[in-house]
């Protein structure tokens, strides 16, 4: 038995350091040989943890208080070797991957260069045990696939080396298994389209839903790569995609399925979905939002399999966010990066993708690329609304060539056409309450949830409801059942809402108002009207007013292209106009307007002289610019859990059952709440809260603007 030990548990076990690094490195290697890297993974596991055969290190494990730098030793030997991307994840496998540096930096700079210049306390017996494999420099590329290659190996290493310990700590193999196979899941889905006669339609819109569908099951024995899937809104493209998906991952060994949507609001529905008809223990739901760094410490004693899956998306099905997503591929921190050898090799659909935000469009469509061609991704774009991506995957991939699944497009559109639209100019907002109270039954978007209430209180009689991201979570999806009751007993229903219930909200009304923004928001909320076709087109009227209240400047451009497209199109809702949109959008924001951060230039061509910053991107890259802060609402089951919060338990499986009682609100909402003793913020966090004063939460309307002060902000 080997006297150099990896690290000791509470019970007095100890592991093998030689262990831990073989260990280690048959996990790393197996993770890597999804995309063709299996002896890197290997070298990776193998030497990420030779600094700990120092006389120190082996002090400290055994109880000494001296701090010992173990991770720079591998990635000295590494660069040593002609490895340098390698030398990268070894050297941030705890920290996070560093910036490349400058050739100039000292040993007491955090870059890889710096700490390849640092004198280490001698771990040279870690040679008389461990016996790396020969093998080739690694070859480098441009710096860009560099980047992403990087990542991916950094992937594989870190996450094997938390299972290799975990499976220590904890005594024996933690239970990870979850999950059935690609082709059970299909028998399911395919069973569901059986029982629900999905594929002996009965009506003029079901017919075109199930050409639809068998479109995508045709499309799915095609070459792996790049998908578009454009279907106008109710063309039932969500199962669709998913038959695509799994029919393609049985047909082509695909391991998982990755469904990626723009916002947490949205992302119920998807789940609640896929878990009634593959089963809850095969759809893994992770949000973007109560993600923690997990510690040793955390490796003790069982957790739910769920909680361990959104630590490295070891499930078949995962409904993720696009923030949660692309900032992970742009991530530098072991907790963040964990999970991403597991897109390799997998089905990744991207839904509603002309929402991915424009500041980063050129970063999230290079991803998407990277994936694809390098790490045996298939992507599909999966649209209502065509985005002309094409220009820029042809910049940035211009090998790379998409692949539509419903032939026809166009026609089809026309087809699934349900709705007419009309422009009424300015409507103030008492004017905009009067039109709504005309109906009996009505939708109303608006673009700040200031205006959403003031409207909802000019409304009078019964049937009036309220949505926005005031009201949290738990809350709004009761309305949302109480709304889709009304909808289908033909009672009085009107419901002013915020831009959430646009995209991926199953409701269909007979009328819809939508204040001016995006033609892609306007069409977006036409897809919640006459959504079964059960009315005439001419009869179902999306009606565009310009608002009394102005919009945020960030949709300013949006508005402006929508007129744009307007002026050459007198439909708005015709094809060509939407194509319109798309090219003028991008034209008015400019090239560099859609790459915000810089991501591409400085992994080009470096930061301040810094190659390959990893951690400088990292720092920068956001996929929402936002500073709000989360006022939790102690209500119904929210008032135990907040309980809980206060009596000191801290956990992420806490935070995320919170996160259904948490409403968001910007800087300014947040400190008029302090300052008049309305929150109560916790020590933990200065961006969290506890609401103290519940007559600030109404049960119509959600939290109010205004605190006891009487000062209220618009957000």
């Amino acid at each position: 038995m080997s006297d150099y030990i990896a690290r000791r548990a509470e019970d007095k076990r100890e592991q093998a350091l030689s262990e831990h690094l073989h260990g280690t490195a048959e996990r790393a290697a197996e993770f890597a040989s999804a995309f063709g890297a299996r002896e890197w993974g290997y070298l990776c596991g193998l030497l990420h943890d030779i600094g700990k055969y120092s006389e120190a290190f082996q002090n400290r494990v055994r109880g000494s208080n001296q701090r010992v730098d173990h991770a720079t030793a591998g990635s000295q030997e590494l660069i040593r070797k002609g490895a340098p991307l390698a030398a990268f994840c070894v050297a941030g496998h705890h920290g996070g991957l560093p910036d490349g540096g400058d050739p100039k930096d000292n040993e007491d700079q955090a870059t890889l260069v710096g700490r390849s210049k640092r004198k280490l306390e001698d771990y040279s017996a870690w040679e008389t045990e461990i016996a790396p494999p020969p093998f080739s420099q690694q070859e480098c590329h441009d710096p860009l696939q560099d980047s992403f290659f990087t990542r991916m190996l950094y992937s594989c290493l870190v996450d094997a080396d938390y299972l290799d310990t975990e499976a220590f700590m904890s005594g024996e193999a933690v239970d990870r298994t979850g999950g059935e196979s690609m082709s059970v899941l299909l028998d399911k889905l395919n069973n569901h389209f059986e029982e629900r006669g999905f594929l002996n339609p009965q009506s003029d819109l079901n017919r075109k839903r199930t050409q639809v569908l068998h479109n995508c099951m045709d499309a799915a024995a095609s070459t792996p790569g790049l998908f578009s899937l454009t279907v106008p809104t109710g063309g039932g493209k969500t199962l669709a995609s998913l038959a695509f998906a799994l029919n393609h991952a049985v047909h082509h060994g695909k391991e998982r399925v990755i469904y990626v949507i723009p916002y947490c609001s949205i992302i119920d529905q998807t789940v609640e979905v896929f878990r009634n008809i593959l089963g809850a223990d095969n759809v893994l739901e992770h949000h973007s939002g109560a993600t923690y760094e997990t510690g040793e410490k955390d490796y003790v004693g069982a957790k739910d399999k769920m909680v361990l899956a959104t630590e490295n998306w070891d499930m078949p099905i995962v409904v993720t966010t696009s923030v949660q997503f692309f900032e992970s591929l742009y991530a530098n921190r072991s907790s963040r990066c964990r999970k991403l050898h597991n897109i390799a090799n997998s089905v990744v659909i991207f839904d509603e993708a002309q929402m991915i935000p424009l500041p980063n469009l050129k970063p999230c469509v290079l991803a998407i690329a990277q994936l694809v061609e390098h790490f045996k991704t298939t992507a599909v774009l999966c649209t209502a609304t065509q985005p002309s991506l094409d220009g820029l995957f042809e910049e940035l991939a211009p090998q790379l060539k998409q692949q539509e699944i419903c032939a026809e497009p166009k026609e089809l559109y026309m087809a699934l056409r349900r709705v007419s639209f009309q422009r009424v100019g300015k409507l103030t907002n008492i004017e905009l309450a009067e039109r709504l109270s005309e109906h009996e039954q009505a939708l109303c978007i608006v673009n700040s949830r200031k205006q959403a209430q003031e409207v909802f209180h000019l409304l009078s009689g019964e049937g009036n409801y309220h949505l926005s991201t005031l009201m949290y979570p738990k809350h709004r999806s009761g309305l949302l059942e109480e709304i889709r009751a009304r909808l289908k007993a033909g009672e009085p229903c009107r419901v002013i809402s915020t831009s959430l219930i646009e995209a991926g909200v199953d409701v269909d009304f007979p009328a819809v108002y939508r204040a001016e923004a995006g033609l892609d928001s306007i069409l977006q909320a036409a897809g919640r009207c006459n959504r079964e076709g059960k009315r005439p087109a001419k009869e179902s009227i999306v009606t565009v007013f310009d608002s009394e209240a102005k919009a945020h400047p960030m949709l300013d451009t949006n508005i402006d292209a929508m007129n744009e497209a307007a002026r050459s199109h007198q439909d708005l809702g015709a094809f060509e106009a939407i194509s319109t949109y798309f090219k003028v959008l991008l034209q008015f924001r400019g090239d560099d307007a859609l790459d915000l951060y810089g991501v591409l230039n400085a992994f080009q061509n470096g930061f301040d002289g810094r190659q390959l910053p990893f951690r400088t991107v990292a720092e920068n890259f956001q996929m929402i610019a936002t500073t709000a802060k989360t006022v939790y609402i102690p209500e119904g089951d929210g008032e135990r859990l907040v309980e809980k919060l206060r009596a000191g338990e801290v956990s992420r499986g806490l935070f995320r059952a919170l996160g259904r009682y948490g409403v968001t609100v910007y800087p300014e909402h947040f400190e008029a709440l302090r300052r008049a003793g309305d929150i109560e913020v916790l020590p933990e966090s200065e961006d969290m809260a506890i609401l103290l004063n519940m007559d600030l939460y109404d049960k119509r309307t959600g939290l109010s603007f205004e605190a006891e002060e009487g000062k209220g902000f618009m957000v």
